[in-house]
């Protein structure tokens, strides 16, 4: 066997081994343990059976010699591993002589490594590319050895270890391996962090004009950026239905010459799906299959196409073309379209059926920087961890760096506090709100009660003036013999007596299984209609579904009155009721409502800063859907529609995904923060009663931390008058001032930090963001207690201007700004100012229940007179916890 200089094994018999790419020597015989040895420097490197991966700064072929040896003299593997290890950490540090041996990583043959078994996890592991020791030829190379090191054996997977690299959004890897072997990589040269996977889940005819976004003539907003032409939109999700009217690219100029994407072909998904609107697309699944294993393709498909409905229906809300007639079951009627109809998009496929997994969107985050696009709309949430953990912020942060506006969805995890997702300061977090529409489908009991409910059910109606008996399945007459009551009362599958229900109406309870699935498990049991009822927790806030039966939702307080309305019901004298569709109804009072399942703040990572950014619509949101889905998007429902009615924060994310393109756009030279603070800073929270926003859920009024900085109102954000800027390195004095280490910083950032200077400066709350937050420890030590944030806008205005500062102080403090009066001689000119927030201690303060919270809040408002540049302040007594 030789090693040539380009690396490259060549075994007995001419085979060739192609260094860290394969993981057995067909040169090795395992059966007669021969052992590959290398003398190199007084030094021997041993495997046991098959595989030696080797790479060398060789400017010669030397010989590479196999022979037999002892078994009593093999080294033990831990100390193999160990020794490897200790080449890998000398491998960029200066070397005494150029012919040292850089690597060596050990593989042995036959079964498993000693601590993968049922430990082994999925890690993203964040390397300083600047620290690839020049002996590998690629990063890839590196990142292999370095994983084979820590593992310190096993057989290698097929295709290597590695299950994605990543170059542009951040440098680094996602492989599998045991948390020993994590914890041995953590510590290598040139690793920055080790992450372990999170698996994220998925979190239109009237929303344009509620918007104000006319076609005809074209919205300023339409007009100024060209409805978006030329700018990419990445929509990362479950894929896209590339034959749908909404995406096609009539009239449309050539693809815009910046994008290099690709269009990723498989089935259902023919090379030529792409074209001027779609532009690129592409699926990642080896974060999914090397955690699941390999996919059911019976069930999932192998390709960008979308089986499921929410990727094509997020991607034509923020991009979709004009489609008329559009309607859902008859629902909805009027004209479709996105909110940049000339924008062109690239989707990324990350979410299958057993959910969104890091490696996957990270390799997508990726992709996408590399291809060019321009906004990356991300309707996809989890668990809030640091940043420096969150896959999600990491790939955001590249792609902010890269100027790609970042838009994700806030969840749908309200309307209980600190449920927001997605709050890193670089993106833009979107809650849900509710438009002037709405789908009433009314429940009439025999009493003459009427419930208010709504429903999206197309199908034929319940009998005309016929009343039918309503059964709470919770009950025992409702339960199967198998089932508890609590099982019933959800109708969860096989719950329902058949016979207690057959042509009657089911009352369920919300939770645990779909509002859809239950849907189907009462049309099963042979009942004729359902009613829906919400719990204390989902309060009033209602979702119209497309159910399979006659169906409709009611709120917690109806479903009470319909539950004690049941209760007493006999054989003899039954409890009865109907349900009364009607339709489409425009115009609707008060709106917009902030969604009860919007997520809602403060912010559990950093509460400096204010989370979420704003809402938009998402609530009962018609959009494109795949032909091959039914619009309940269960595998029982063989109904097909063209366009579906869904609610979320996942379809309010790409309003402002769509939003940013019309903006980016228009002003082509903003950054992604301009073009947040933007929309941020011209966001209204008044209702069309003019009332401030109520909160779905309650009926109260809504607050900062259900709004944040209110509704957007994107004919306001193209003129914004003056916009709160930040630079990626803005970003890392904040992770300085949340003490984060250097290593922790790194992870986020790929750059080193020096944090004396942005310690001494400031604080976390000085990120100059378009939001105020101040915290208080209302501990009963201080009488007053007091806080300063320095902020910095741009006038992008149109030349000369005054602002003046109105301030709105919260209850309880006193807010000065200095200096009051900004004068603006020029276009892009930038001048700072000080905000001075005094907070005085309640009398109740000491009555607080131990980490409780009081929460007040007022606004800064800049105005010339011809702009109002609008930033909520929120004012925080925080109780200890003891």
């Amino acid at each position: 066997m030789t090693i040539t200089a380009d690396g490259t094994m060549t075994a007995r018999g001419g085979s060739r081994l192609s260094g860290a790419r394969h993981g057995h020597h067909p040169g090795a015989d395992d059966q007669d343990q021969k052992i590959l040895s290398v003398v190199h420097h007084g030094v021997v490197f041993f495997t046991r059976g098959a595989a030696l991966a080797l790479c060398f700064p060789l400017p010669l072929a030397l010989p590479l010699h196999s022979t037999p040896y002892p078994q009593s003299q093999i080294p033990s593997l831990a100390r193999i591993r160990r020794y490897a290890m200790e080449v890998l950490v000398r491998a960029s540090r200066p070397l005494l002589l150029p012919l040292l041996l850089l690597a060596v990583v050990v593989v042995v043959s036959g079964g498993r490594g000693e601590d993968d078994g049922g430990g082994a996890k999925t890690y993203i592991v964040r390397m300083d590319a600047d620290a690839k020791p020049s002996a590998f030829p690629t990063h890839a190379h590196w990142y292999e050895s370095a994983v084979l090191a820590a593992s310190g054996g096993g057989e290698w997977p097929e295709g290597g270890p590695l299950i994605h690299t990543y170059s542009a959004a951040l440098h680094g890897f996602s492989a599998r391996m045991s948390p020993s072997a994590a914890a041995a990589l953590a510590g290598a040269h040139g690793v920055a962090a080790v992450v372990p996977e999170r698996i994220r889940h998925l979190a239109t005819t009237r929303s344009p004009r509620f918007l104000g976004m006319l076609s005809s003539p074209p919205s300023a907003i339409l007009a100024d950026s060209d409805f978006g032409s030329d700018l990419v939109i990445a929509i990362i999700d479950t894929g896209i239905s590339p034959t749908h009217r909404s995406f096609n690219d009539r009239g449309l100029g050539p693809v815009p010459p910046k994008w290099r994407g690709v269009c990723a072909s498989g089935p259902g998904f023919p090379p030529n799906s792409c074209n001027r609107k779609l532009v690129g697309a592409r699926f990642f699944s080896a974060g999914y299959e090397t955690t699941s294993g390999r996919m059911n393709e019976t069930a999932e498909i192998r390709s960008p196409l979308d089986n499921d409905g929410h990727g094509t229906h997020t991607a034509s809300i923020a991009a979709g073309r004009y489609v008329f007639p559009a309607s859902t079951l008859g629902y909805a009627r009027g004209v479709a379209s996105g909110m940049a109809p000339k924008a062109r998009l690239a989707a990324y496929k990350v979410c299958w059926v057993g959910g969104c997994f890091d490696s996957d969107i990270l390799a997508a985050f990726d992709a996408a920087v590399a291809d060019g696009v321009d906004v990356v709309s991300l309707s996809v949430g989890g668990v809030v961890v640091p940043y420096y953990l969150d896959a999600i912020a990491i790939g955001a942060f590249g792609a902010t760096e890269a100027g790609i506006v970042v838009s994700a969805s806030a969840g749908n995890g309200g309307p209980g506090g600190v449920t927001v997702t997605n709050v890193a300061p670089w993106m833009t977090t979107v809650g849900a709100g509710s438009m002037d529409r709405a789908f009433p489908a009314n429940v009439r009991l025999g009493n003459g009660q009427v419930l208010d409910g709504v429903s999206v059910y197309g199908g034929p109606v319940l009998q005309s003036g016929k009343m039918f008996e309503l059964v709470y399945a919770g009950t025992s007459s409702g339960a199967a013999s198998s089932a508890d009551g609590y099982s019933a009362s959800m109708c969860l599958d096989g719950s329902l007596d058949q016979a207690a229900v057959r042509g009657k109406i089911v009352v369920c309870d919300r939770g645990v299984n779909s509002r859809a699935a239950k849907g189907d498990v009462v049309h099963r049991a042979g009942a004729v209609g359902m009613v829906l009822a919400n719990g204390v927790f989902d309060g009033e806030g209602l979702v119209a579904d497309c159910h399979v039966l006659p169906a409709t939702a009611v709120g917690a307080a109806s479903g009470e009155k319909l539950r004690k309305y049941i209760a007493p019901s006999t054989t003899q004298k039954p409890a009865t009721g109907t349900i009364l569709f009607e339709g489409t109804h425009l115009g609707v009072h008060p709106a917009p409502m902030v969604a009860a399942f919007s997520a809602r703040g403060p912010n559990p990572q950093s509460p400096e800063i204010l989370k979420p950014d704003l809402i938009a619509p998402g609530l009962n949101i018609l959009a494109a859907w795949p032909s091959g889905v039914g619009p309940a998007g269960i595998p029982s429902d063989g109904r097909r529609t063209e366009f579906n009615i869904l609610s979320g924060t996942s379809m309010a994310c790409p309003h402002i995904s769509g939003l940013a393109a019309l903006l980016k756009a228009a002003h082509p030279t903003w950054s992604p923060a301009a073009i947040k603070s933007a929309l941020m800073t011209t966001a209204y929270i008044k209702d069309n009663s003019n009332g401030t926003m109520i909160d779905e859920s309650t009926g109260v009024v809504a607050d900062v931390f259900d709004f944040g900085a209110g509704h957007v109102d994107p004919m306001r954000a193209m003129d914004p008058g003056l916009v709160y800027d930040i630079t990626p390195a803005d970003y890392i004095n904040f992770l300085c001032n949340l003490n984060y280490t250097e290593q922790n910083i790194r992870a986020i950032t790929r750059r080193h930090a020096d944090c004396r200077g942005a310690r001494r400066a400031g604080h976390a709350g000085n990120l100059n963001y378009p939001s105020l937050s101040a915290t208080f420890v209302a501990d009963g030590t201080k009488a007053r207690m007091k806080t300063h944030f320095i902020r910095t806008v741009t006038n992008v205005g149109g030349g000369r201007a005054a602002y003046q500062a109105i301030i709105r102080a919260p209850d309880g403090s006193n807010v000065t700004v200095q200096p009051k009066q900004l004068v603006f001689r020029r276009d892009g000119q930038k001048l700072s100012f000080t905000v001075h927030v005094e907070a005085a201690m309640p009398m109740a303060a000491k009555k607080m229940e131990p980490g409780s919270s009081q929460v007040r809040s007022g606004t800064l408002t800049w105005s010339d007179g011809r702009h109002a540049v609008y930033s909520p302040i929120v004012v925080t007594l925080q109780a200890p916890v003891q």
